[in-house]
Parts: structure tokens; C-alpha cells; sequence
């Protein structure tokens, strides 16, 4: 998901410059690309970032990669609400993030309380605007984007695409593109507050 919202970043004329931290180096040189890699497990990770205007926030993993709750939260959870900080810090007055469908706060099953947890913990940083897309299971290509390819995810995509009329539109898979285009357009577009995105308002968003 990072990569997508990385190249419609790059390819947008509002940005002259785009400052990409991650974990690791990807294997992409552009005129306007700078990369930082940090690690997530240092104390205080993103002290090098510099003056930045919209921050973008594609973090996350899943609890078998990472290896347990309390990683998969190191992530999820510390690392997005650091990076967030950081950049607020830095000048960041609009924050746009991707988090997912059925997060909340409240919630019984950990992966959707963590997401929720993360987007109240993003609401009171103070930017002037805060845009959150939820969207449902990512179509695609994993491999081709350097994400592990995951067979429940792939069995679950073959069934959504044939059942697909039957699903509700905010529970459809949707394309990365798509949720890469919504999300920068509306930190572009959004007034001041918060504004969240379901999953099937994000359907389509790269022809649009």
C-alpha cells in the first residue's frame, strides 16, 4: 500500500519533494525522492525528518509477520502515532492515513481495537486536517509490490470476486490504486477536521 500512495506522490505536480520513510531502501531513484530508512524499534526513530507539509501514513503488517500482538502494535499502532508526531513537529499541518474497515476503538477482535486505538491517538495531535480511509481487502498483485504474497487472502479474492454483486460495497476488495489516488486527493481537498473514507467510497478513485 505504501509504494501505491509513493507513486501517486510522485507523480503529482502539487509536490516538488517527497520524503519517504521506511524500514528498508526500495529500489526506486526519482528527481523528487529522498529516503530515510529507520528502525522502528529505536527510541526516537524519525528525529532526522525534516520540514514537511502533508504527511502520508501507509504503515502496517499483520500479527504472523510480525510475530505477536505486542510487534504487530509496535507498528500498527507506536510507529504510525510516532511518525505522525514527528512530522506535526516538523510543520505538518495535514495528515492523511490508511487504516482499515471495522476499526474501532472499543472493539473485541484486536486488529480492528489497535487500527481504532490509532486513528483517536492521530485525532488529538492536533493537525488542522486528518483524512483516515478504511478500506476493505487490497486486490492485486502483492508479489509485484514487494508485499508476501498470503493464500487466505487470495482464496478470500477468488470468493469476493465471484460473490461480488452480493457483498456490500463497503466490504468488496478494492484495488490499491484506488485507495492511494482517494487518499491524497482528499488530504488535498478535505477542509479542516477529520474526514473518513469507507471502503466504497474509495472504489474507482484512480479513473476519476
Amino acid at each position: 500500500m505504501g509504494r501505491e500512495v509513493l507513486a501517486v506522490l510522485l507523480a503529482d505536480k502539487t509536490y516538488s519533494k517527497v520524503i519517504c520513510v521506511g524500514r528498508r531502501a526500495l529500489p526506486l531513484q526519482h528527481p523528487k525522492l529522498v529516503q530515510h530508512t529507520v528502525d522502528f524499534k529505536a527510541v526516537a526513530p524519525f528525529t532526522a525528518l525534516s520540514h514537511v507539509d502533508d504527511v502520508f501514513i501507509a504503515l502496517g503488517t499483520t500479527i504472523k509477520v510480525a510475530g505477536s500482538q505486542t510487534a504487530f502494535r509496535a507498528v500498527d499502532f507506536e510507529a504510525v502515532v510516532a511518525l505522525a508526531r514527528a512530522a506535526h513537529a516538523q510543520g505538518a499541518t495535514k495528515l492523511g492515513v490508511v487504516s482499515a474497515m471495522g476499526a474501532d476503538p472499543k472493539s473485541t477482535i484486536f486488529y480492528n481495537r489497535v487500527k481504532g486505538e490509532m486513528e483517536e491517538a492521530l485525532s488529538l495531535l492536533g493537525f488542522k486536517r486528518l483524512v483516515v480511509v478504511r478500506p476493505s481487502m487490497l486486490a492485486g498483485d502483492r508479489e509485484a509490490t514487494g508485499q508476501a504474497s498470503r493464500l487466505g487472502e487470495r482464496l478470500a479474492l477468488a470468493l469476493t470476486r465471484t460473490l461480488n454483486p452480493l457483498i456490500p460495497v463497503n466490504y468488496r476488495s478494492v484495488q490499491a490504486q484506488d485507495v492511494a489516488h482517494a487518499l491524497v486527493n482528499a488530504v488535498k481537498t478535505s477542509k479542516t477536521g477529520t474526514v473518513r473514507l469507507l471502503s466504497g467510497a474509495l472504489q474507482g478513485a484512480a479513473s476519476r
